[in-house]
């Protein structure tokens, strides 16, 4: 299975983004938590869920397991996915420029 681009999910962006740098579980939730400022907070229930469908999707792989602990990477594939996203969200922000200063705040 590869991914297909369509929008990502909230925990999909966010768990590519602090996997720019490999990571492993308990410091993916962490660096979730930071690359969000604190407003996405990550369980680990959802995270692993997410990892598994990312590693099914060709965007993420695991460079190491001591068999404690899987430490995962963005692909390259996975980052131009990421990058498609990122586009995606900015076009959307600038497209509601319409709401800045105007009848609408």
């Amino acid at each position: 299975m590869s991914y297909d681009g369509s929008p990502m999910t909230e925990a999909m962006y966010y768990v590519l983004l602090a996997l720019i740098q490999p990571n492993h579980g308990y410091q993916l939730m962490n660096e979730i938590e930071d690359v969000s400022k604190g407003r996405v907070k990550m369980g680990p229930g959802t995270l692993y869920g997410v990892l598994t469908r990312l590693q099914k999707d060709n965007l993420i792989i695991v460079v190491n397991d001591d068999g404690r602990r899987k430490t995962y990477s963005i692909t390259e594939h996975g980052m131009l996915a990421l990058k498609k996203e990122y586009k995606r969200l900015a076009s959307m922000v600038d497209d509601g420029a319409i709401l800045r200063g105007g009848i609408y705040e």
